[in-house]
């Protein structure tokens, strides 16, 4: 009888296991007919918890000032905290290599900026590559930069001052903020293709490059509209040029410098990227927010005050842009030789 009964029950487990494997089966090959989705739309919607954008220079700066505008706006539509973290140090590469680092699913991004593109060629041992380790999210602004000499520097145009200066090689000194910031070389992009000789004068920041500016000390200098525009208005500073391919709406009598230096254009470009890896979902729904941004009218006059016209377009278009730029200051860093302090 106790036999019997064991066969029974044996049975009923085998029947269970059976009909449990048949269920398995039928939901798995449900499973096959769907579409295929990302890891992370099967878990929460994104995000579920606060997300950090890490910037690469201290608080107060453009880079910070531009993440926290995007932060904002991102923390508003998307219910969740975008939290600002500065990590300032190498140019950059501590922040990058800190997002590198971070897990790939999309809650730590990092400010994009033009040193990424200038430090791949720059620094020789980095340990990583930021076209392959960094995904690009989207583009957030492009700046540009303003030409300026001191009065003393008797050329009232920029083709005067070109032929000035090949009247007088290696006379007349440019300053800038840093070996191998844009301030630095873009002055040297215009060197190459003008072909002049001034001299560079490597300050540790803008702010003492403009004061021996004003002093006469150096006579030339490559920076940003919004620290110029003052000196510019009472004639403290001349204006020769803007760096951009188009003039700017704040100084619209002063030509662009390719309008005189054919091909020339440099610019401070912004944006935004995760680790490799993170899944395209996330990377869509965040570019799509980023432009949304971009468009709106509000949002655009905050750019404005940063003296820089937006960046819209997909994910692809601003990784293309990264690596355009990598691709022409690398020829200029290895060109003049640039080497970092």
């Amino acid at each position: 009888m106790l036999a019997l009964q064991e066969r029974a029950a044996w049975h009923g487990r085998s029947e269970l296991v059976t009909h449990s494997r048949r269920q398995l089966f039928h939901l798995a090959a449900g499973a096959a007919a769907l579409p295929a989705l990302s890891s992370a739309a099967w878990a929460y919607p994104y995000p579920s918890r606060p997300v950090r954008i890490i910037v690469g220079f201290a608080a107060g700066g453009p880079n910070d000032i531009l993440a926290r505008l995007i932060g904002q706006w991102l923390s508003e539509r998307l219910g969740h905290p975008f939290v600002i973290e500065n990590r300032p140090g190498a140019g950059s590469n501590i922040a990058t290599d800190a997002v590198i680092r971070a897990a790939p699913d999309g809650y730590t991004l990092l400010l994009v900026g033009t040193p990424n593109a200038i430090n791949a060629t720059l620094y020789d041992k980095l340990d990583f590559s930021f076209i392959r380790d960094i995904t690009p999210v989207a583009g957030l602004i492009r700046g540009a930069l303003v030409m300026v000499v001191h009065p003393s520097v008797p050329a009232k145009t920029l083709p005067e001052f070109i032929a000035y200066v090949k009247a007088n090689p290696g006379k007349l000194f440019y300053g800038s903020g840093g070996v191998g910031g844009i301030t630095h070389i873009s002055a040297e992009l215009f060197k190459q293709e003008a072909g002049i000789d001034i001299v560079h004068v490597p300050y540790r920041g803008i702010a003492p490059a403009l004061t021996d500016l004003l002093g006469g000390q150096v006579q030339v200098l490559f920076t940003n509209i919004a620290i110029l525009i003052g000196y510019i208005g009472t004639g403290k500073l001349r204006a020769l040029g803007i760096t951009t391919a188009t003039r700017l709406d704040a100084l619209p009598d002063i030509p662009t410098v390719g309008e005189f230096v054919p091909g020339y254009e440099a610019s401070s470009i912004f944006g935004l990227g995760a680790p490799k890896n993170t899944p395209t979902d996330i990377i869509d729904k965040l570019n799509k927010e980023v432009n949304v941004a971009l468009a709106d009218p509000e949002f655009k006059t905050r750019l404005a005050h940063l003296d820089g016209t937006a960046l819209v377009g997909s994910s692809a278009d601003f990784g293309k842009l990264v690596a355009d730029e990598t691709e022409k200051w690398g020829r200029v860093i290895r060109l003049a030789n640039i080497k970092p302090e």
